[in-house]
């Protein structure tokens, strides 16, 4: 069987905009049995995206997941965020058939230590990568900070990247960070955190791409998350753009098979 690369991100576990996708019928059945409607469109979310791992561990070569797989992710010394158990332990068991997991830190999930790399098995990335999959150049990232010049959000991702801000972070307890991470997450995002597709003249990271390309000709594939959008461009004969999407919205991932990319919607 051929083996394939696949790309997802963006799936915030954890976000309150994962109730969405449930009707108002559901919401009505599960409000009169006093079920957490949260809970259970989170819960829904995270077992759909396990199916795709059982789909996609048929034919991997590696996953990477590039970004934002948490809506909110943050280490302490000895204790990580409760939930996420399908998730975690599906990773785990992936990895432990040698399939390569990478994840790629976000915005959203930045303040991670060892827990995923020791516990799950995943190779973790802090950087953007640049490596060679089936024959072809691919330069992956979350996407974040890159072509944007805005200085708000310069000053924003040093804070939320400082090692320096997250000891008096860590301090607090997380009946008030976990809270208040979630507000902010949703308050963003309800304000227009995700536009549409601007155009190719004024979308930051196919800007940032094209730069790129310039002093990087070899590069054919640049893929990244962070954006909420689907987008698949050609920059040059050799050199492509991908946007993956989100499962906030699509569901949708990426996969390499050493011939030909594809960006495509989770369907059940």
């Amino acid at each position: 069987m051929k083996k394939k690369i696949y790309f997802l991100s963006d799936v915030h576990l954890g976000s309150a905009y994962h109730r969405k996708h449930v009707n108002k019928d559901e919401s009505v059945s599960l409000a009169s049995k006093g079920i957490d409607i949260d809970h259970y469109a989170e819960l829904k979310v995270e077992q759909k995206l396990c199916r795709w791992l059982d789909m996609v561990k048929q034919d991997a070569k590696a996953i990477y997941l590039l970004g934002d797989i948490f809506d909110y992710w943050f280490e302490y010394k000895n204790v990580v965020p409760r939930g996420y158990t399908r998730f975690l332990g599906k990773i785990a068991e992936i990895t432990d058939s040698s399939i390569e997991v990478h994840f790629f830190i976000g915005n959203h999930d930045i303040w991670l230590t060892d827990y995923l790399q020791n516990e799950c098995g995943m190779i973790i990335h802090r950087e953007a990568l640049t490596t060679e999959l089936l024959g072809k150049k691919f330069f992956l990232a979350h996407g974040d900070g890159l072509g944007d010049d805005s200085r708000s959000f310069k000053l924003l991702r040093k804070l939320f990247h400082s090692s320096i801000c997250r000891i008096p972070f860590a301090a607090i307890h997380p009946r008030w960070t976990v809270g208040f991470a979630h507000w902010w997450s949703n308050h963003n995002r309800s304000t227009g955190e995700m536009p549409d597709y601007m155009g190719e003249d004024k979308e930051h990271l196919v800007l940032y791409a094209k730069e790129e390309l310039k002093t990087k000709t070899d590069i054919n594939f640049f893929i990244f998350g962070h954006r909420h959008i689907m987008l698949d461009l050609m920059l040059s004969q050799s050199g492509r753009i991908v946007i993956l999407g989100d499962w906030l919205r699509y569901f949708s991932y990426g996969v390499w098979d050493g011939e030909n990319f594809v960006l495509d919607v989770y369907e059940e």
